[in-house]
């Protein structure tokens, strides 16, 4: 064996080196050959500290060469996994076959397409897209098609450098557990890349083994979508400005909101194209300040009276609206959305069913929970991430016979009704032009709309908080942190009385007066203080970066002669006080 002399660790060597047999791309071998020769030892430890972690979200790494970085051999090694462990557990899944999508990133096509030909040598079909489409749509694909689960291609809105490898299941809905556990075992299990049997895409396709999904299937979904609408008026001479942010929502949110009567819709142009490199963005997160300069931009000198985003792969959505003074726009935040789509479907459905269900996370607005309540409609949180919403939907729907009519997260995933298992931000986005042309009808803009409701259920402000330790000392801080809080809870937060605490980690909730009772939700560390007159914090350390997250919601009363402006002045203030004083608390 050749020892590089700049890398001292001949057993990190030897790996690298195995890796390097087992690759079967050349460009990828020369790549890590190319770490290995300039003695980079920092940069080959990072890219062989993988494998990457196959989690309830798949995979999502840098792309480069390497176990701890996204390449054709990872797609390989990862989909042979899964393949076993659907023909372990899923008798038909060689006849329902696998969806398969991808998105406009780098290596997308490429790995789809490595998908595909390692399903297809396992004898399992493969329900390839023809062209890169939107997560959503591969998500409503799996249902449709009665596949027996869906694979995406995709980085959602991480920066350029990065690819990922979303799995779902036969509900359409992204694996929980055991299935990602289940799947990471079998993951664990295969072999070197080279060893895997692949079957070419064209031969598989004279094989009946990889079959293109139709265009059909595309627009029964949009047909969906079109049988979300409540009301029709107000849109003509509504204009819009739509970003898909270099994405791939394009030509499929286009198509949504054309057939929903919206015919005065202009995107970015300097956005409008699929591009990996993401040129005009720092990085494609419709959260990140400066991200929709362009789309605001626009609208401003057009006169639109709406800016929509989706994020590249279009499962998020994001909405701006012109201020009071019509001089700027202004974004709403992801709880904002989800609370004026959530009143829209509970509240104007001109014929609500008698028993309907709304989901959303417990790090985001408790205010769906009051307008639900207050609306007779069932209402339920999950876990943080919008795989949890969807499959504890779909529980209760069989337990009780509800119909499931919205779930959101505050980070901007929302879906409406049963049409898409996931986050989609193509029929939100549908939904929430026509939210913003029935209030238009009505006299009143967004802002009116969120005031009008607002005034009626409470001002509810939400703030984030992000306390980053890094290294072991970190870790180890930020554990001490929640240690701390969950054995001596605070009794009260700037001067609110913390009426309930609820650990996630012991399945307790225990109010202020000592009543104990369980918690059904998957174990999580995270703990929420209920506070006094509908407020809430929450803390929860992150799960994939050296920090501690607070959540902080404040509910403050309006009333009916206070002017919105001087109560919404108040609720600032006021949960910029809740905050400092808990992170004090926190230590």
């Amino acid at each position: 064996m050749l020892v590089h002399a700049a890398v001292s660790n001949t057993h990190l060597i030897q790996r690298a080196q195995q890796w390097i047999a087992g690759d079967v791309d050349e460009a990828s071998k020369a790549e890590l050959k190319a770490v290995l020769d300039r003695g980079d030892e920092v940069d080959l430890a990072d890219r062989m500290a993988g494998p990457l972690e196959f989690g309830t979200a798949g995979l999502r790494g840098v792309l480069g060469a390497g176990p701890n970085r996204m390449n054709r051999a990872v797609i390989i090694r990862t989909t042979a996994g899964l393949a076993a462990y659907l023909l372990a557990n899923a008798p038909d899944a060689r006849t329902r076959g696998v969806v398969v999508g991808y998105d406009g990133r780098r290596m997308s096509r490429e790995f789809a397409q490595e998908t595909a030909s390692v399903l297809a040598a396992a004898g399992i079909v493969a329900h390839l897209y023809p062209t890169l489409c939107t997560t959503p749509q591969s998500a409503w694909a799996t249902t449709e098609l009665g596949a027996v689960a869906a694979v995406m291609v995709t980085a959602s809105h991480n920066p350029p450098e990065y690819n990922g490898y979303k799995v779902y299941w036969s509900n359409g809905a992204q694996i929980i557990p055991p299935h990602d556990k289940g799947i990471a075992a079998a993951i664990d299990a295969v072999g070197p890349a080279c060893d895997v049997p692949r079957l070419a895409v064209e031969e598989a396709v004279a094989r009946k083994l990889v079959r293109h999904v139709p265009e059909s299937v595309t627009t029964r979904y949009l047909q969906r979508i079109a049988a979300l609408s409540l009301h029709s008026d107000g849109r003509e001479g509504l204009k819009i400005v739509y970003t898909p942010m270099h994405g791939t929502g394009n030509i499929t949110a286009r198509a949504a909101l054309l057939q929903a009567g919206f015919n005065d819709v202009t995107t970015v142009p300097e956005q409008g194209a699929p591009d990996g490199e993401f040129p005009t963005v720092r990085f494609p997160n419709p959260e990140e300040a400066g991200a929709l300069d362009l789309a605001t931009g626009l609208a401003l000198r057009s006169g639109a009276d709406l800016v929509i985003a989706n994020d590249p792969d279009a499962d998020r959505l994001a909405v701006c609206v012109p201020s009071r003074d019509r001089k700027s726009f202004v974004q709403l935040s992801g709880n904002q959305v989800g609370v004026l789509l959530g009143h829209y479907v509970i509240a104007d459905h001109p014929k609500p069913l008698a028993d309907r269900l709304v989901v959303t996370t417990i790090v985001s607005s408790p205010m769906l929970g009051v307008i639900a309540k207050a609306n007779n409609v069932r209402y339920a949180e999950t876990l943080t991430g919008f795989k949890w919403i969807a499959n504890r939907a779909m529980e209760l729907e069989k337990e009780t016979g509800t119909t499931f009519v919205f779930g959101y997260e505050e980070a901007l995933g929302y879906t409406i009704g049963t049409v898409v298992r996931d986050k989609d931000g193509v029929g939100a986005a549908a939904v929430f032009a026509e939210l913003a042309a029935h209030a238009r009808a009505q006299g009143r803009t967004v802002l009116d709309e969120l005031e009008r409701i607002y005034r009626r259920y409470g001002l509810y402000v939400s703030r984030q908080k992000s306390v980053v330790r890094k290294g072991i000392e970190g870790a180890a801080e930020i554990a001490a942190t929640m240690t701390r809080l969950r054995a001596h809870p605070p009794t009260e937060v700037d001067g609110l009385r913390v009426v309930a605490v609820n650990d996630y980690l012991t399945h307790e909730r225990r109010t202020h007066d000592g009543v104990v009772s369980r918690l059904t939700l998957p174990p999580s560390n995270v703990l929420a203080f209920e506070l006094e007159g509908g407020s809430r914090v929450v803390a929860r350390p992150s799960g994939t970066e050296p920090k501690i997250k607070y959540y902080f919601d404040l509910r403050v009363a309006v009333a009916d002669d206070e002017l919105f402006e001087q109560a919404e002045k108040r609720a600032s203030a006021r949960v910029a006080a809740l905050e400092a004083a808990f992170v004090a608390l926190a230590g």
